[in-house]
C-alpha cells in the first residue's frame, strides 16, 4: 500500500528584501517555520495587531495583474503568486510568511531566489500526511479561444498554450510534470514580463511601480526583448505563466494530482479554477462513504423511463435528509430536436423535473415508500440562473425541509461546475 507524502515545513527562518512589483514599496519578507495542517499564511508587520491572512481560495481578493488575497479588514497582500509557487515548488506545505508591506518583494520577477532561500533554510518533514488535491472529476472553463481543464490524473502535471492575437510573441506551447526538479531548473526561473506600449497605462493605474529591467522582461512592439541579458529559456513567457498558475493552484492548501490544460488563460482562470477544486474536493469528501447508486439501481426505485429518466447517478443519499445526483447532458437528448436545435438549451422545467426525481429517489429508497410514486403538488419560488448545454454536468442537489405523513416539501439546487444554474423549492406527495 502506497502512503501519501509527509507535510513539510523549514527548518529555520530566512529574510529576504526588495521592493513590491506593483505597489514600488520597499518591503522586508521572513519565511518562518509553521506548524502541521496550519497551511501556508501571511502576517502584516505593519498593520496593529499584526493581522494574519491566510493563503487560499476563499480569501482571494482581486486578480488584476496578480492574485491579491484579504484577511480582517484592511489586511491584504497583493501578487502573492511568486512567491505561493516557490513554496509549492519545493514542497513546503506549513509557512508563515511575514511582510511589512502590502506586497513581497518582486526581486528579479522570478521564483527562483525565493525557492533557494527556502532550500537554504532546510526543508524538514513533519511526520504528518501531506494534503493531496485528488479530485476525480473533470473541471472546465471556457470563453472564446481561452480555456483551462483540470483532468485527474496520478501526478501533477501542466499543458500550457500561450499566443497573442498580434503575434508580437510567437506561439508556446510547453508541457511539463511539477516536481521540484522542473521547478528549480525551468519553471521557477521564469521571469514576469511585459510589453513596452502598456507601461503607461500600468503607470496609469497605480501598477508596475517597482518593475525594471532588472525584474521583469520587456517586449518591445517590433517583438524584440529590451533586456540587455535576452530570455534565460526559449520558452520563459510561457513557463511564467505556469509559474503563475501553480502559484494561484497553490491556494487549495492542497498538493495536486491531475493535469491542468491551459490555453491563453491568467490570474482570473486560474482562481476559478482552485475554487472550483476546493468545492469539489470537499464534495468529494462528504461522499467518500455515502454509497453511490447506479442507473440500474435508480429504475429499481424510479418509475420513469427513456427519454423522461433525467438522472444518470446518485452520488449520495442521507435518508430523511438530503441527497446529490447528477446528469450528464449529451447533444443526443431528445428534447434538444426540438428545443431550440440550432442554439440547444434544456428546458427549465426538465431541471425542475430532474431536480424532483433526485428527490423522489431520496424518498423512494426509504422502505416505507417502496413501490409508491411520487406526485408534485407544488412549486415555490424557482429561478433560472444560467442555461444548460450540450456537454454540462448537471447535479442536483435535494435538502428535506419538512415532512408530513405523505406529503414535503424539499429545497432543490442544480449546479454546474459549482455554480448555480436552477434553484428552489418543491412540494411533494407521495402515493
Amino acid at each position: 500500500m502506497t502512503h501519501p507524502p509527509e507535510q513539510r515545513t523549514i527548518r529555520k527562518p530566512v529574510t529576504l528584501s526588495g521592493v513590491g512589483l506593483h505597489t514600488g514599496q520597499p518591503v522586508t519578507l521572513t519565511f518562518k517555520p509553521a506548524d502541521p495542517d496550519s497551511g501556508i499564511a501571511f502576517r502584516r508587520m505593519d498593520l496593529p495587531g499584526t493581522p494574519l491572512v491566510p493563503a487560499n481560495a476563499a480569501h482571494v481578493k482581486e486578480v488584476l495583474r496578480g492574485t491579491t488575497i484579504r484577511g480582517d479588514g484592511d489586511a491584504v497582500i497583493h501578487t502573492v503568486e511568486h512567491v505561493m509557487s516557490a513554496l509549492y515548488g519545493m514542497g513546503v506545505d506549513n509557512a508563515l510568511v511575514e511582510v511589512d508591506s502590502a506586497e513581497p518583494p518582486v526581486l528579479d520577477g522570478s521564483a527562483l531566489r525565493f525557492a533557494e532561500a527556502l532550500r537554504d533554510a532546510g526543508i524538514v518533514g513533519q511526520g504528518v500526511p501531506a494534503q493531496i488535491c485528488d479530485v476525480r472529476d473533470i473541471c472546465a472553463f471556457s470563453e472564446g479561444d481561452k480555456s483551462i481543464v483540470f483532468l485527474p490524473s496520478d501526478r501533477f502535471e501542466i499543458s500550457f498554450r500561450l499566443s497573442y492575437k498580434d503575434n508580437i510573441i510567437p506561439p508556446q506551447s510547453v508541457h511539463l510534470v511539477v516536481d521540484e526538479s522542473t521547478f528549480m531548473d525551468r519553471i521557477g526561473r521564469a521571469r514576469t514580463f511585459g510589453f513596452e506600449y502598456e507601461f503607461d497605462m500600468l503607470k496609469e493605474k497605480r501598477l508596475a511601480l517597482g518593475g525594471s529591467l532588472e525584474n521583469a522582461v520587456v517586449v518591445k512592439r517590433d517583438g524584440s526583448i529590451m533586456n540587455p541579458e535576452g530570455l534565460r529559456d526559449a520558452q520563459e513567457f510561457a513557463l511564467h505563466k505556469m509559474l503563475d498558475l501553480i502559484g494561484d493552484l497553490a491556494l487549495t492548501g492542497r498538493r495536486m494530482k491531475g493535469h491542468i490544460i491551459a490555453c491563453r488563460t491568467g490570474h482570473a482562470w486560474n482562481v476559478k479554477l482552485a475554487q472550483r477544486l476546493c468545492a469539489v474536493y470537499h464534495q468529494q469528501k462528504e461522499r467518500t462513504h455515502a454509497r453511490m447508486m447506479t442507473i440500474e439501481e435508480i429504475k429499481q426505485i424510479l418509475p420513469h423511463r427513456y427519454p423522461f429518466l433525467l438522472v444518470d447517478r446518485m452520488l449520495s443519499i442521507e435518508p430523511g435528509v438530503s441527497a446529490v445526483g447528477y446528469k450528464n447532458v449529451t447533444a443526443n437528448e431528445e428534447f434538444f430536436n426540438g428545443h431550440f436545435p440550432q442554439r440547444p438549451v434544456m428546458p427549465g422545467v426538465l431541471i425542475v423535473e430532474a431536480m424532483a426525481q433526485v428527490a423522489g429517489v431520496l424518498f423512494l429508497s426509504q422502505p416505507e415508500h417502496k413501490g409508491k410514486i411520487p406526485f408534485f403538488c407544488g412549486i415555490d419560488g424557482v429561478r433560472f440562473r444560467k442555461p444548460v448545454v450540450p456537454g454540462d454536468r448537471l447535479e442536483m442537489h435535494v435538502k428535506v425541509l419538512k415532512v408530513r405523513g405523505a406529503t414535503g416539501k424539499v429545497q432543490v439546487e442544480a449546479k454546474v461546475d459549482g455554480e448555480t444554474v436552477a434553484d428552489g423549492e418543491l412540494m411533494f406527495t407521495i402515493v
